[in-house]
This record gives C-alpha cells, sequence and structure tokens, in this order.
C-alpha cells in the first residue's frame, strides 16, 4: 500500500511538473536594450534569455508604446539607451508576473514589433521598428512592386535613359541631352547586422561602408557619373529594400560590397559574383550565399505576408538585358581587382544572392577580401589599401560603361564623337549646379513600355560632328546624310537593324565604312537619312 502510495506521488509530481514548463518555458529575462537610426525608420532592439510571448499596445499618453512580456522580468544591470531618431526614452516596470517596458518615441511615429529567433551571435530578441508618421515598412510594403512587368521594367529604363542632369563645374560641359549614369553602392550589414568579423574583431560592416564611402566620393568626382548609397550609416536595411533603392533613383548599375569570410582562415583573394538562376558554382558559394542571405534573419526582417518571388523575377531578368550586363561589369570589375592583387578565383562567381535581385538594374557583389584571413584583415584596416580597392572597382564600372554606354548618357556622347558624331539639336544646359526633373511616360505609357521592352535600345539622334560649325552654331541642326546613331545590342544583326530604321543593308555598310555584314556588341552605328 505504501509503494502505491508514493508511485501515486510521483506521478502527481510528474504532472504538476509537465502542467507547469510550458509556461515556464516561455519566460524570458529583458537582458539589454540598443537603438539603430537610419533614414527610413529607428529600430529598437531587445534581448531577451529566451522565447517570450509578449503584448504591444499603445500608452496613456500620446507619443508612448507600451510592451507587455509575460512571465518575465527586467534583469538587474539592464541599462536604458539613449535617445536616438524617432525614440526617445525607455522605463522598465513590474507588474505581477509581467514585465513591461514603456518607449517614449516621437507622437507621430508608427510602432511594429516582431520576435526573432537566434542567429549568428545573437539569442532571442524582440524588435521594435518606428516608422515615420504615414510611412509603411519599406521591407515589407515596397514603394516599387518587387515582380514589375515588363511594360514598367521598360518605363523605367525609358526613364533612366531620358534624364537629363549637369556635370559639377570644373568638369568637361555636359550637353543638355545628356545625363550622368547613376551607381548606387551598398555597404553590406549594418547596425544590428555586423557580418562577418576577423580575427582581431573587425567587422565587416564597418569596412563595406568605408569602402562604399570611399567609391562613392570617387565616382562622384568623375565626369558623367554619379553615386548613390544604400546606406551611409551604421544600421540595417533589409536585402530585398536595397536593390529596391538603386531602382528608385533608376539606376544604371548596382555594386554591393562585401568582405569574404571562410571556415578556413587561409582562403583569401578579392572576387566578383553575379546572380545564378541554376545553381552554383562551387561549395564554397554555395556557403556564402547561405551566409550572405542570413543577414535578414541577423539584421531582423519580419517575415509576416512574405512570399519568395524569385522565379517571377528571374524571368524578368531573362526578358531584359541585366544578367548579361551583370557578366561584363563584373568581369571588367575583376580584371581590375586583379590588378591590384591576387584574386580568389580567375573568373567571375555566380551564387544566389536576394541583394543581386533587381529584375532590371545590371547588379554585381564585390568580395574585396577575405575578412577571416589575418593578412588580408590587416590590409582592410588601411586607409590606403581600401581607397586602392574603391579605385580597382571604379575603373572596372568605368571600362564597362565607356565600351557599353547606355543612351542619352555622356558616356554616350563621348562615344558618338569618338565615332565622328555629334548629338544633334542639343544645347548646353543653362543651370550647371541643378538637376533638371526626370522625363515623364506619355499618357499611353504602357503601350510605349511595350514597345520599348521588344526594342534592345533607344537610339538617339545624332549629327555629324563638323569642329568649325559646331564651335560656331552650338547645337547645329542634323546633317542631312545622317539621321539617328544606334549602339549596337548583343544578339542584332545587321539586317536587323536596317530594318528597324527603315534603311537598306547597303546603305547602312556604306555610311559606316564597314566591308561586311559582322556588327560588333557595344559599337555606336550611324544610320543615314536615306
Amino acid at each position: 500500500m505504501r509503494g502505491i502510495i508514493v508511485k501515486l506521488s510521483l506521478f502527481a509530481c510528474a504532472i504538476a511538473v509537465a502542467t507547469l514548463s510550458p509556461g515556464r518555458s516561455m519566460a524570458a529575462d529583458v537582458n539589454a536594450a540598443r537603438v539603430w537610426a537610419g533614414p527610413e525608420y529607428t529600430r529598437v532592439v531587445f534581448d531577451l534569455s529566451g522565447p517570450a510571448n509578449y503584448k504591444m499596445s499603445a500608452g496613456d499618453t500620446p507619443g508612448s508604446v507600451v510592451l507587455d512580456i509575460a512571465g518575465s522580468s527586467v534583469a538587474g544591470n539592464f541599462s536604458a539607451p539613449g535617445g536616438q531618431g524617432l525614440y526617445k526614452s525607455l522605463t522598465t516596470a513590474k507588474q505581477g508576473s509581467t514585465a513591461r517596458v514603456v518607449a517614449k518615441v516621437d507622437p507621430a511615429a508608427k510602432p511594429k514589433s516582431f520576435l526573432l529567433k537566434p542567429a549568428g551571435d545573437y539569442g532571442y530578441r524582440l524588435v521594435l521598428d518606428l516608422y515615420p508618421g504615414g510611412q509603411s515598412d519599406p521591407g515589407d510594403n515596397p514603394v516599387i512592386d518587387d515582380t514589375p512587368s515588363v511594360a514598367k521594367v521598360a518605363a523605367a529604363a525609358a526613364a533612366r535613359d531620358t534624364r537629363t542632369k549637369t556635370v559639377p563645374p570644373g568638369k568637361p560641359p555636359m550637353l543638355a541631352t545628356e545625363r550622368k549614369v547613376v551607381v548606387a553602392i551598398d555597404a553590406g550589414h549594418g547596425g544590428e547586422d555586423p557580418g562577418a568579423r576577423g580575427a582581431t574583431g573587425l567587422r565587416e560592416k564597418d569596412v563595406t561602408l568605408q569602402v562604399a564611402r570611399e567609391l562613392a566620393d570617387q565616382i562622384n568626382r568623375q565626369p558623367g557619373m554619379q553615386a548613390v548609397l544604400t546606406r551611409n550609416g551604421d544600421y540595417f536595411i533589409p536585402l530585398k529594400r536595397r536593390y529596391q533603392i538603386a531602382r528608385e533613383h533608376n539606376a544604371d548599375m548596382f555594386v554591393s560590397i562585401h568582405a569574404d569570410a571562410f571556415k578556413n582562415s587561409d582562403a583569401k583573394g578579392s572576387s566578383v559574383w553575379v546572380l545564378s538562376p541554376r545553381g552554383k558554382t562551387s561549395e564554397a558559394a554555395r556557403w556564402l550565399a547561405d551566409r550572405e542571405n542570413r543577414a535578414d534573419l541577423v539584421g531582423g526582417v519580419s517575415l509576416d505576408d512574405k512570399d519568395d518571388t524569385l522565379a517571377a523575377v528571374l524571368l524578368d531578368l531573362q526578358q531584359g538585358y541585366a544578367m548579361q550586363a551583370s557578366e561584363s561589369i563584373a568581369g571588367n570589375v575583376l580584371k581590375a581587382l586583379g590588378r591590384l592583387g591576387p584574386t580568389h578565383r580567375g573568373y567571375v562567381e555566380r551564387a544566389n544572392f536576394v541583394v543581386l535581385r533587381s529584375p532590371d538594374v545590371p547588379s554585381i557583389l564585390v568580395e574585396t577580401a577575405f575578412i577571416t584571413n589575418p593578412l588580408e584583415e590587416k590590409r582592410l584596416r588601411d586607409e590606403a589599401h581600401r581607397r586602392q580597392l574603391a579605385t580597382a572597382v571604379l575603373g572596372g564600372v568605368r571600362n564597362y560603361f565607356e565600351s557599353m554606354p547606355p543612351p542619352g548618357t555622356w558616356f554616350a556622347a563621348q562615344a558618338a564623337r569618338r565615332n565622328g558624331t555629334l548629338v544633334a539639336a542639343a544645347r548646353p544646359s543653362d543651370d550647371d549646379d541643378g538637376d533638371a526633373a526626370p522625363a515623364k511616360p506619355s499618357g499611353n505609357a504602357a503601350a510605349a513600355a511595350k514597345a520599348a521592352a521588344s526594342r534592345p535600345a533607344t537610339p538617339t539622334a545624332v549629327a555629324k560632328a563638323d569642329t568649325a560649325t559646331a564651335s560656331k552654331r552650338a547645337g547645329g541642326r542634323a546633317d542631312d546624310n545622317v539621321r539617328d546613331v544606334h549602339r549596337v545590342n548583343r544578339g542584332e544583326t545587321l539586317t536587323g537593324i536596317a530594318q528597324q530604321y527603315g534603311v537598306s543593308v547597303g546603305a547602312l555598310k556604306l555610311a559606316n565604312k564597314m566591308t561586311d555584314n559582322t556588327v560588333r556588341v557595344g559599337t555606336v552605328m550611324v544610320i543615314p537619312s536615306g
């Protein structure tokens, strides 16, 4: 009888423990908090000791957000971070078994919160994002559709080709019909996501920002070029948002700067990557892509209402020029880096990087060096070496634009002049400091965009260069024998170009002094008037 009683007692205790365990497993202490303030939103991150149940609500006073974390408490050494951005201050309290955190924020701020599981060097985290009044999460609700139709892509390309911009004083003058090429530079990682770490503690997010800023400075000193930084401070940007920023600025090129890492500290050398629609080129490529793509998990992105649009994006990529252009750009940059030092491999590599999935902007990812290699980490700390890295990348980028100038740009005008032509009816800009507004699509935008999508490039009207005449008459009329100029794109033939402009093959060959029907990609051809 005594044995039965003992067994029953043990069974009851087991049930009690089992009943209490689930509740206890969700208890989590609030250990620390930190703040990152970026231009688009402010992020407050709370480090938790484990998984938690919480509730967010508005406080009693305007500009206060309340987080109640059930079955939890605030650590004794907890210190509230100072105010930054839309976040002002923080107070904590204990209400029964609940830890209450009250954040004072900008009264117009729109709060959003979510939990993150352990990733990278971080454990469980509770994230509070604050957005300016009326603005939604750029990661969840992008301004530009992530899977645009061919018409939308073509319309964006048309807008990019018709912008007119001027160069700052002191640089070679630009005609009113010329625009700068825009290079979007993405400093990898940032904020909550430090990226890879070197043996002596150098963080990838710091190196990438330093190189990106230097590259932007060098680009902005070049005639006909302009840089746009996706981030210019230590804050986190979701991966998809990075290439969306490039598209919003009508960028002609997207360059993402990183510092490589691998399990073996002997790995060394720079590398250049493009998006791979089918698998990876090596096991190391798979490992690297997985590590870089985990940035959203480390940096913290809410996964609600997300869907995988890679297949649709790749479809758009195949319909445009972006992938082919990316290959060409990457090859130029890799050659330039090779002149600075050894490259990891002698060819452009491919992997499924989220940040390279822009459907209409040629995109590359540059791994400047292996930060996990002690010798290369030391070089990355050196300002002079980082400047040389930026110069090498600039050289490859500029070389691409010189060989494949986008229509309507300063580079296209230079190519036309080298081929003995001058942009017709173009006059010097009256304002050397300002930027003209982008051209808006016509009323029948869908039809125009569809036509643009089926047409490889927009021809630019030109006239024969006549130095004496041009010096007397800035922007003189086109020569009677020359109507247009056309840059040859991949896949085009001489017959096809002749049909496109309604001229004979013979007239086309005669105007361009051609002895056969072979056309080379990137060549600027004169289109005769008849």
